[in-house]
């Protein structure tokens, strides 16, 4: 049997504070508006500066513990680069401040940056065509569909600074150094598309962001740009393919939560959660239901109006599972939403 997993540093960092988490390894958080209300930030020592790893959300408060940041624990020295694992909001959102304000270099995969550029480019004062549609397909309560159709959409740009143009890109097999070590780049999927996860040579820490995570689950959504997408196949894959390299004395850096060791038990939890997440929902398909329906087997709780969002593009990642695995068909109900149901065997 693996070993559990552990949490050596229990209490986190205050604003502005840091903690060091392994020789010259700064543990730091910044606020997020949200249920989840924080996101994990790293700063690496180098000889020419720190490396920082992802950024949190671009606003005044964030901007304003940065400095906070920058004139304590990392004692005035200046950032020479970042690193973004993947391009959420908060993982990515100063990464342009720092490289305009800073002169600092940016270092991500190509998706994530493309992703980036793209987003902040897509600026929406109400809600596109495609989105509506999506929304209809999936079932969305209709009172949260009316609410929606009237307020102005969350826009990238709202909470990400402006990227100006040149990265280095890294991808599956890259080999970097910085803090004073060398670390594997390997390349996750699911919760956002090439993911980047960083495994250090000494065998002693692994940067996680949100692929991998200790006492939640990332998020496994399809949004209308690319509403056929399977998000939790995709997971599943990288997931497997990632267990290969994990160790139980590996320190995990992630993107929330608490860091933690006993990373091989954690990737078999996650990976059989999802997959009694999907057995649920098909047998909950017994009968038909639209995706909007979808909540109670597979994540059993009540889900709030804060959440109802990523709930509702979850239920749809597992739905486009199982349809692509032949386990559920699917038809149209006039109102335009998709009526999912499981495929009877010769066992059931």
């Amino acid at each position: 049997m693996s070993a559990p997993l552990s949490f050596p540093f229990p209490d986190t960092p205050g604003e502005g504070e840091a903690i060091e988490v392994a020789d010259g390894v700064l543990w730091m958080r910044l606020p997020l508006p949200m249920a989840l209300d924080h996101v994990n930030v790293f700063a690496f020592a180098d000889d020419d500066g720190w490396t920082i790893v992802d950024t949190g959300f671009d606003t005044r408060k964030s901007r304003a513990i940065w400095r906070k940041l920058l004139d304590g624990p990392l004692a005035g020295r200046p950032v020479a680069r970042v690193i973004v694992t993947h391009h959420h909001p908060d993982h990515v959102g100063l990464a342009g401040w720092f490289q305009k304000d800073h002169g600092a270099e940016l270092i991500t995969t190509r998706t994530a940056w493309l992703f980036a550029r793209m987003l902040l480019l897509d600026e929406q004062m109400e809600p596109v065509d495609e989105t509506l549609a999506y929304w209809r397909a999936a079932g969305m309560n209709k009172t949260v569909y009316e609410k929606r159709l009237r307020e102005r959409p969350f826009n990238y740009a709202d909470i990400v600074a402006d990227m100006p143009l040149g990265f280095k890109r890294i991808k599956e097999g890259s080999v970097i150094t910085f803090g004073g070590r060398d670390w594997d780049v390997r390349i996750g999927n699911g919760h956002a598309p090439e993911h980047a996860t960083l495994w250090s040579r000494d065998g002693q820490l692994v940067i996680g962001g949100d692929q991998l995570l200790a006492t939640i689950s990332p998020n496994l959504g399809v949004y209308a740009t690319e509403p056929e997408a399977d998000p939790v196949g995709d997971w599943l894959e990288a997931s497997e393919r990632l267990g290969h390299f994990a160790c139980e004395s590996q320190l995990v850096l992630p993107g929330h939560k608490l860091p933690f060791t006993g990373l091989p038990t954690r990737m078999r939890q996650l990976t059989d959660n999802h997959h009694g997440a999907l057995k649920r929902l098909e047998a909950f398909l017994t009968d038909p239901h639209v995706a909007g329906d979808c909540f109670p087997p597979l994540f059993k709780r009540t889900i709030g109006e804060g959440e109802y969002g990523l709930a509702l593009v979850e239920a749809v990642g597992h739905l486009n599972h199982l349809y692509q695995t032949g386990r559920v068909t699917r038809v149209r109900r006039e109102d335009g939403a998709w009526l999912w149901q499981k495929v009877e065997t010769n066992d059931d």
